[in-house]
């Protein structure tokens, strides 16, 4: 019996962009058959929102396009986090950096990646950044929705080829 990979998606406050990509990451797992190894989560950099559910309209964009999922309740990252995550997902640049400066030894700092880089279309464009909605209108939450199901697959295909 193996461990589970664990997977945990960073971004801001935990209540926009993480908690859309921890979503849709568990249902590809699952849909994929891997749901029993791998274990996905999410959190923020700030502690602006701890223990809130996720922002309205981030939760309106998925149930819209026809996902289910529980209360989800905003947590921060820590630094403690390295010892039970194999892979982290930053959101943008800002946290991408702040990650890697938390990172108790470079082997910690080697599991911390851009969330868009496993999108093939982000890499050829360079752009790696998954734009915060919060600021932004219901228009801003589709088009966030649309950036993390473009990189899911590619997440899936890395996980997939990490695991024994």
């Amino acid at each position: 019996m193996y461990e589970p990979y664990t997977v945990t998606v960073v971004c801001t406050g935990n209540i926009c962009r993480s908690p859309i990509a921890e979503v849709l990451l568990r249902e590809a797992f699952s849909e994929t058959g891997l749901d029993d190894r791998v274990q996905v989560d999410s959190a923020g950099t700030g502690d602006w929102h701890l223990g809130h559910d996720m922002d309205h309209r981030a939760r309106a964009v998925l149930e819209g396009a026809g996902h289910s999922f529980p209360v989800h309740s905003a947590r921060q990252f820590q630094a403690e986090a390295f010892t039970d995550s194999d892979l982290i997902l930053a959101a943008d640049v800002g946290h991408y950096r702040d990650l890697v400066a938390m990172a108790p030894d470079e082997q910690a700092a080697e599991r911390v990646h851009l969330f868009r880089s496993f999108d093939e279309q982000a890499r050829v464009d360079e752009d790696l950044n998954l734009a915060d909605p919060y600021y932004g209108d219901e228009r801003d939450f589709t088009l966030t929705y649309q950036a993390v199901t473009a990189a899911v697959p590619g997440v899936v295909e890395y996980v997939r080829g990490q695991l024994p």
